[in-house]
């Protein structure tokens, strides 16, 4: 994250925290993301931090959060770039890919770590050209 992106979350951490965890929300709904799925592409907070979230009770985020809800989004606009229709870009997360070992992105992307979710992203981008 560059020093212009980190004093700009500085200024309202708490705003940076809602709008950036509705973003994700609504990715997980569109691609029928489980909550407990939720939880690990979050990081594994406390299932009361989570669902706190859910409802908007959030006075900030962890540059390890905001970071995975970065990756989250970056994954689903190359997603929007590469099919045609939101449909078929919402719905590829949840399809075997012979790239992943015969898993689904998702699988691969539950695997819980930061990486998990780098590797995806640049998967996508080089897919994408």
């Amino acid at each position: 994250m560059s020093a212009i992106e980190q004093a700009v979350l500085q200024q309202n951490p708490e705003k940076t925290a809602q709008v950036a965890l509705k973003v994700f929300f609504n990715i997980m709904d569109a691609w029928h993301v489980r909550a407990k799925d939720q939880i690990v592409l979050l990081g594994k907070p406390a299932e009361s931090t989570f669902y706190n979230w859910k409802k908007g009770k959030v006075s900030s985020l962890s540059p390890d959060t905001l970071e995975r809800i970065s990756y989250v989004l970056g994954i689903y606009k190359a997603l929007g770039s590469l099919f045609p229709t939101r449909d078929q870009a919402d719905a590829w997360p949840q399809k075997v890919n012979q790239a992943f070992n015969n898993q689904t992105a998702l699988e691969y992307m539950l695997k819980g770590s930061m990486i998990n979710l780098s590797d995806m992203r640049r998967y996508l981008d080089a897919q994408r050209g």
